[in-house]
């Protein structure tokens, strides 16, 4: 009897244990604007998911603000800088959830993403398929104090279109 017991119980948590992850290397997050587009690198933490069980599902995950690319040095600077992502005093733009939903298109992870000290809740629809998270979504440059609408040189715009792409192994 013990030995069932103990035996369904390491069953038990090595599935959950199997769910999980990391990010790949091969990740992209892109961003849109009216005039500046880019992306970012070094993407980190830890994802936990299981279609199944979505209450024990879990994204706790960050991105070094300082890689954010454009493909311009000088708009680079810029984003860098204070009056944008001030990575200086902000090195990281992280996301943890709160819940997660299954829709008719995919699932809808809710939690906070925090970019410049600022926290704001968001809202992700994402699908999950051969251990690719894909999702986009909308971020308002204003709510987190980045200063604007005439950066680099021109509109950048009030809504950024942010594109995920999140390959994921297994920790």
């Amino acid at each position: 009897m013990r030995f069932s017991i103990l035996l369904s119980l390491m069953l038990a948590l090595s599935i959950v244990w199997a769910t999980d992850y990391r990010p790949a290397d091969d990740f992209s997050i892109q961003f849109t604007t009216a005039k500046a587009e880019g992306n970012f690198k070094g993407l980190e933490g830890t994802i936990r998911f299981t279609p199944e069980e979505l209450e024990n599902s879990k994204f706790d995950v960050w991105v070094d603000a300082a890689t954010i690319s454009t493909g311009n040095k000088t708009k680079d600077k810029h984003a860098r800088g204070d009056k944008w992502l001030d990575v200086e005093n902000h090195p990281r733009i992280s996301f943890v959830s709160s819940s997660f939903q299954k829709t008719s298109d995919g699932y809808l992870v809710e939690g906070t993403l925090s970019i410049r000290g600022v926290d704001k809740q968001l809202s992700i629809p994402f699908s999950f398929e051969d251990s690719v998270f894909q999702g986009t979504t909308t971020v308002r440059r204003e709510d987190f104090g980045i200063e604007g609408p005439f950066l680099f040189g021109g509109l950048v715009g009030d809504e950024i279109a942010v594109r995920l792409r999140v390959p994921v192994v297994t920790e």
